[in-house]
């Protein structure tokens, strides 16, 4: 089996539904990763894609699809423990 590539998450529940606006916040997500050769790979296939829900799987391909409320809750779950501030 394939080794899975690393996806980081990438908050898109919830945003602009048009397609060139979430392939630029995917993007930039992979770009913020310093994976800007698999951001610009997921753009030319997106662009080449034949219908928004294929585009939307392409971009699954590359991004763990998630919303800004999940991403909100990860931070606010691990931040106290991140910065050493537990409650005593």
């Amino acid at each position: 089996m394939e080794n899975e590539k690393r996806k980081p998450d990438c908050p898109l529940i919830g945003q602009n539904g048009n397609v060139f606006n979430l392939v630029g916040i995917a993007a930039r997500t992979l770009k913020d990763n310093k994976m800007s050769a698999e951001a610009n790979e997921m753009r030319s296939r997106v662009l080449d894609s034949g219908s928004y829900a294929e585009a939307l799987s392409i971009i699954g391909e590359y991004v763990n699809i998630t919303s800004a409320e999940d991403m909100d809750e990860d931070y606010d779950e691990n931040f106290d423990e991140d910065y050493g501030m537990e409650m005593s």
